[in-house]
């Protein structure tokens, strides 16, 4: 690729491109109207042909959708009118390539909006478009995809000085953090991920720090407000086709575990480390004790969202990389399962771990389940609750969360319920089996009586003395997990 260094798309050139595509409508909005749901449909399932029969207007909105998301030719002289006198710049930089009186993208420039926010996104082209094979560059950059999504609603909202995103990518993770960060760092070992990331920010006018290099290196004694990552977790042997947005040359889950482990040191005080993970399910071991162990002393929560079994994980990634169905898979699906085995690896864990760096224990639990999106308010949440809790409840005044509702299941006439059930909305959604005593406490926290109070209450009523012995770690886990607010 021409013209990769720093200066490569300069922020005039930036501001050009920026101002072409809004003049042409290219916005999400406006791709979205353009092709009209079933085009839009068919392009999420890498299929182009029903958009192209939708872009014959010819306009630059239809020359800038067929250039970018479909991979299809464009008369260099009508792109010529969408970027007034970029072309020849266009191509200098690797951007497109021109062919005889054509151009083609060599670059996905695609919009993306989120909370009302209009952006562009500069990644590598869409990789199977038409069911088109073709195995991806060992330098590939991914665009906007469900993990770097993942992470982004996963991230707390705190604004504060400096944030460090390590593997960058694209440098999406960059975008959502522009409005509330000071200073953002991005680190990546890929060169072509660094110029890519910087096109980006670039496009969309954010001051981005980009410095190549693994893991903490680039930042060595810097420490940040925020870290966050999307590395490249995928567990696979070494190889000579590794991807380097996904793939290492780290044995086993070590990436993971060194980002996590060292994250303390780059972290100021009060500072949050978050990333998407996979880390190994080994024989003999507890995935929770592992990573209790890499989380050390401090407030840590590892949530498995999803184990898969050793062949699910490797087709899985084979699928990913385009191999499936060339000459190949079955020599490299025989060979990565050969290698786990030797691991000792019986399931990969796939999820997320956030670290909170002051004094706690790891909390690391599975939860397959539906979540609210964006989770990061309530991770933020979830961990000032255990942070600040005092350690006697009795003189707090609790309320029951709105979103908690009570679900009783019995046979018809039956006095008592045999299973009472209490079911956040929001958040991780979780929902508590109770029984009849707690289903009273918390029905009768409407903020008028204390804790120590309600207790003694339901202790005279039914004659116990042991209530606040037996329940108050269960109205201690109802308000760290949000049921009832103080």
């Amino acid at each position: 690729m021409g013209g990769q260094g720093d200066g490569g798309l300069t922020a005039a050139l930036g501001r050009r491109l920026r101002g072409a595509f809004e003049a042409a409508g290219y916005t999400v909005e406006g791709v979205a109207e353009r092709l009209g749901a079933q085009a839009n449909n068919a392009l999420a399932r890498n299929e182009t042909t029903p958009a192209y029969r939708a872009t014959t207007a010819g306009d630059p909105l239809d020359l800038l959708i067929r250039l970018f998301l479909l991979q299809r030719a464009v008369p260099e002289s009508l792109l010529s009118k969408a970027f007034p006198a970029t072309t020849q710049e266009l191509s200098a930089l690797g951007i497109i390539e021109r062919s005889g009186d054509e151009v083609r993208a060599a670059v996905d420039i695609r919009p993306y909006a989120e909370d009302e926010r209009q952006w562009w996104v500069v990644a590598d082209l869409t990789p199977g478009l038409d069911g088109r094979r073709e195995p991806m560059r060992p330098d590939y950059v991914l665009g906007i995809a469900p993990a770097s999504l993942s992470l982004v609603r996963l991230t707390v909202p705190i604004k504060a000085e400096k944030a460090l995103d390590i593997g960058t990518g694209c440098g999406i993770q960059a975008l959502h953090l522009a409005d509330r960060m000071n200073h953002l760092v991005a680190t990546d070992v890929n060169p072509r991920a660094l110029t890519l990331a910087r096109w980006t920010a670039a496009l969309n006018e954010i001051e981005l720090d980009v410095r190549e290099g693994s893991l903490y290196e680039p930042v060595t004694g810097e420490r940040f407000d925020l870290i966050v990552s999307n590395p490249p977790y995928v567990i696979a042997p070494p190889s000579d086709g590794r991807l380097t947005y996904r793939e290492t040359g780290f044995a086993g889950d070590s990436v993971v575990e060194q980002l996590v482990r060292q994250a303390p040191e780059h972290l100021a005080e009060n500072g949050w480390c978050q990333l998407l993970a996979n880390w190994t399910c080994v024989r003999g071991q507890d995935w929770q004790d592992r990573i209790a162990g890499w989380t050390g002393d401090r407030a840590a929560w590892a949530v498995q969202r999803e184990q898969l079994d050793p062949a699910e994980y490797v087709e899985l990634w084979l699928r990913d990389a385009g191999l499936h169905g060339r000459p190949e898979y079955t020599s490299r699906y025989d060979a990565w399962l050969r290698w786990l085995d030797e691991q000792q690896v019986e399931a990969i864990g796939m999820g997320w771990i956030n670290l909170h760096n002051v004094p706690g224990q790891t909390h690391a639990e599975e939860w397959p389940y539906e979540i609210e999106q964006p989770i990061g308010p309530q991770v933020l949440d979830r961990f000032q609750r255990q942070e600040e809790l005092p350690a006697d409840l009795t003189g707090l005044y609790l309320t029951t969360a709105d979103d908690v509702v009570q679900e009783s299941l019995g046979p018809p006439g039956a006095e008592d319920p045999a299973t009472i059930v209490l079911r956040r909305q929001r958040g991780m959604r979780r929902a508590e089996q109770v029984d009849t005593v707690l289903a009273g406490f918390v029905g009768a926290c409407d903020g008028d009586l204390s804790v120590g109070q309600i207790l003694d209450a339901l202790a005279s009523l039914l004659d116990r003395e042991d209530l606040h012995a037996d329940y108050m770690p269960k109205i201690r886990n109802l308000v760290s997990e949000g049921f009832l607010n103080y």
